[in-house]
């Protein structure tokens, strides 16, 4: 039977836990991010974690750093979610929900005889993760008019009275986690500091892609 337990802090967390490396796919703390899983060996760890305590590190490799004995390398940084959401499909796949609990910092990968990866962990330098902090210190309008010069220019729309409803931190790690930004962007927006430091980093980023696209690239959100 799947575990019900709550995580609160770092001395909750087991020191080893099953890894999934995707490029491009970035969870935060309290956000959620649906997986489509079909790989063998991914199959077998949603197994896995299913029994016991529904935990998965996500971690992006890193395409800088030589490969490893055990597979391509990895960011040092990456994100532990818990399976909050599954279903299987006609076609056997898992389509999965992780919700973010912390971040994490790789101390060593583990020789295992399982088909996917697992690494020891060491989650105290985010503690901070558990709680909810920094909100009134993001500029929260400057958020929203960066994401609504980017819908703009690329004619999307959005669920504005759900954005201008959702938490500063709600918001703030959801776009971050939905952005279609690159895998170093992404990685950036894992490793700020503090929620004010992600916020502006993802006004940034999104100011600087606008200034590459044809047009005057201006909206804002009234």
């Amino acid at each position: 039977m799947a575990s019900h337990k709550t995580y609160l802090s770092p001395a909750d967390l087991p020191p080893v836990i099953p890894v999934f490396p995707l490029t491009g796919a970035l969870l935060l703390p309290r956000a959620e991010l649906p997986l489509n899983i079909f790989e063998p060996r991914y199959l077998a760890m949603v197994d896995a974690v299913l029994g016991g305590g529904r935990l998965i590190g996500m971690v992006q490799p890193d395409d800088a750093a030589p490969a490893t004995v055990h597979g391509p390398a990895l960011h040092k940084v990456g994100c532990l979610g818990r399976l909050t959401e599954f279903s299987e499909t006609g076609d056997g796949r898992y389509l999965i929900t992780l919700t973010g609990i912390c971040r994490y910092r790789i101390v060593e990968e583990m020789a295992v005889t399982t088909p996917y990866r697992q690494v020891r962990i060491d989650a105290a330098p985010f503690a901070s993760d558990f709680e909810t902090a920094g909100e009134a210190e993001v500029d929260r309008g400057a958020l929203l008019d960066a994401l609504a010069a980017f819908l703009d220019a690329n004619k999307l729309e959005a669920d504005w009275d759900g954005i201008r409803e959702a938490g500063t931190e709600t918001l703030v790690n959801t776009l971050s986690v939905m952005s279609p930004y690159g895998a170093l962007e992404k990685q950036a927006l894992l490793e700020a500091e503090t929620l004010k430091a992600r916020a502006d980093m993802l006004v940034a980023i999104t100011q600087m892609l606008l200034a590459r696209m044809p047009g005057d690239g201006e909206g804002s959100l009234q």
